[in-house]
């Protein structure tokens, strides 16, 4: 029972592991010990945040755009030339845009869509048999895609490319999870409000509006995040598979 929660010897990516969610998660697993590639578009801040990391623990800096199907590719590549198995793939690469609908253009929907959804794919898609390699049923490798509750409840901000993306991702997670069972289970974690470039503008403008609508009245930690993505990668969650799993404090399912 002692090593129920534990990813220790673990190896790990982490896209958009950089800022944000991703580094939450990140730092998380290096804390307890796995070793964690990560993956950003911006070389030098992807390889400043790993050698931040690497005085914790082990953290490698694999850069890369996931905005196109041959970038996914060759991030897996890379990653398959230094390892011959993954045991967990954290999909949390994303891209936000907020317009009026009337502005909302096909710029908009191409950029999100390309990185939140079609990366998503597109990452696992080349990863399969590194992490076919390491999962059997008994302990099955485990993917852990990063949606939103704005993928479940609408949103209130004017975030029409992005909420309909992470709504794809959300049931990109559930077929995922019936075609690569039993040996990869898939599941994603929908984040509400937590501290983040990409949730800067709007807890400026909103924080304590929405952290007194949340029922439990405050914005997301750092080891919320962090504690959800351990036990998703755990031998704890070993026979969880296609579930969405808010980390929201309440919002979006009894808000």
């Amino acid at each position: 029972m002692s090593d129920l929660f534990s990813i220790a010897g673990k190896t790990a990516l982490v896209t958009g592991g950089s800022r944000g969610i991703g580094l939450m998660i990140a730092r998380g697993y290096v804390e307890a010990g796995a070793t964690v590639y990560i993956s950003s578009r911006k070389a030098s801040v992807c390889d400043a945040v790993a050698a931040e990391l690497s005085t914790i623990g082990t953290c490698i800096s694999l850069p890369a755009d996931l905005s196109t199907e041959e970038g996914c590719k060759g991030l897996a590549n890379e990653l398959a030339k230094r390892i011959d198995h993954l045991d967990i793939l954290v999909n949390n690469a994303g891209a936000t845009w907020g317009a009026p609908l009337a502005e909302t253009d096909e710029a908009a929907w191409e950029r999100v869509l390309s990185v939140n959804v079609k990366g998503v794919f597109h990452v696992t898609k080349f990863l399969t048999p590194l992490l076919q390699a390491a999962g059997t049923a008994e302990s099955p490798a485990r993917i852990i895609n990063i949606g939103s509750i704005d993928g479940i409840h609408v949103p209130l901000m004017e975030t029409f490319s992005y909420s309909a993306s992470k709504a794809a991702v959300h049931q990109l997670t559930r077929h995922l999870a019936k075609r690569l069972a039993p040996t990869i289970t898939v599941n994603a974690i929908a984040p509400g409000p937590f501290e983040s470039k990409m949730m800067a503008a709007t807890l400026d403008a909103f924080g304590e509006q929405i952290a007194d609508g949340a029922p439990m009245k405050r914005i997301g930690r750092p080891d919320d995040m962090a504690g959800t993505a351990i036990y998703l990668a755990s031998r704890a969650a070993s026979y969880v598979t296609g579930v969405i799993l808010p980390v929201d404090g309440g919002i979006a399912t009894v808000g």
